[in-house]
């Protein structure tokens, strides 16, 4: 089984997200989407985030941009740093999912906000985005919006966001092979799969 906690204002995620579904297909393992708040996580565990965006370094940052593009390219994917909004409010987003997984259209939808803001510049924060998104992937927007002002959809965020803090996680995303062996990053997807392979090769 695979644990992913995931935020959608995230590139790696986007990458990851996308790699760990067809990872997911070829190795038939079950996997639990859990959608989280990053910002929460940095917050409270891993603050560096933010003086590191304050002081890059700038040979690391040119860097970095070529590693997001290699992968996207890798991936199939297009990915182009939002230069208007950047970090963004991914909290009704995230809420979304949170709302729209027990109806089995979390992954649609997510998959749709992660192109609206990785591939689109669209502003995820803003309802009318919101609403467009989800007409794109056949969700009511009046219900959705309902949906995500839920008490109970909002604490199951917060309790997600909290739960992968207590797990040892600090950022997005966060994957768990078998609830204890944890991996960060789009990049240990390599990683994940020989796990999930020796955990199978034991069953």
């Amino acid at each position: 089984m695979l644990e992913v906690f995931f935020d959608c204002s995230s590139p790696w995620t986007y990458l990851a997200f996308e790699n760990l579904k067809a990872l997911e297909t070829e190795l038939k393992v079950e996997t639990i989407w859990k959608p989280i708040l990053v910002g929460g996580i940095f917050n409270t565990v891993n603050p560096s985030v933010y003086a590191q965006r304050e002081t890059p370094v700038p040979a690391k940052a040119r860097y970095m941009g070529k590693d997001l593009q290699d992968w996207a390219r890798f991936t199939g994917l297009t990915i182009k740093f939002p230069p208007r909004v950047f970090p963004v409010n991914s909290v009704k987003a995230m809420r979304g999912c949170i709302w729209l997984e027990p109806q089995g259209k979390m992954l649609d939808f997510a998959t749709a906000v992660f192109e609206a803001y990785w591939s689109q510049d669209q502003d995820i924060s803003k309802d009318e985005v919101l609403k467009a998104v989800c007409e794109k992937v056949g969700i009511d927007p009046t219900a959705f919006f309902e949906g995500i002002a839920q008490t109970e959809v909002k604490d199951q965020l917060r309790l997600n966001t909290e739960e992968v803090i207590a797990r040892g996680g600090f950022g997005s995303p966060t994957i768990y092979v078998g609830k204890t062996d944890m991996y960060f990053g789009n990049d240990r997807l390599p990683l994940i799969r020989d796990a999930v392979l020796r955990a199978q090769a034991k069953a």
